[in-house]
């Protein structure tokens, strides 16, 4: 990555972009694991009566379903803002 700031004490504007640009990226990959925690724990809550060495097949299919959902809705979210930041709207 290039030098931040030059010998007259100012920045490189690619090298800022660039910042900008993996701060971004790391924010979205700090955001997208806190959601799967998220839904997690809830999931976990939602489908699991009492906890043993392993799942049953109720358990597992609720689990599943309910990640599903999770996902589903995530897309559908996410589609929604992508076509109105397409239109120029905010």
């Amino acid at each position: 990555m290039a030098e931040l700031g030059g010998a007259d004490g100012g920045q490189d504007p690619a090298a800022v972009s660039e910042l900008q640009r993996l701060v971004a990226a790391e924010q979205q990959r700090a955001q997208f694991t806190a959601q799967v925690h998220n839904f997690m724990d809830v999931c976990w809550d939602k489908c699991v009566d009492k906890p043993g060495s392993k799942l049953d097949s109720r358990t597992e299919g609720c689990l599943a379903s309910c990640v599903d959902r999770f996902i589903d809705t995530t897309l559908s979210i996410t589609n929604r803002f992508a076509q109105i930041l397409q239109k120029g709207g905010h």
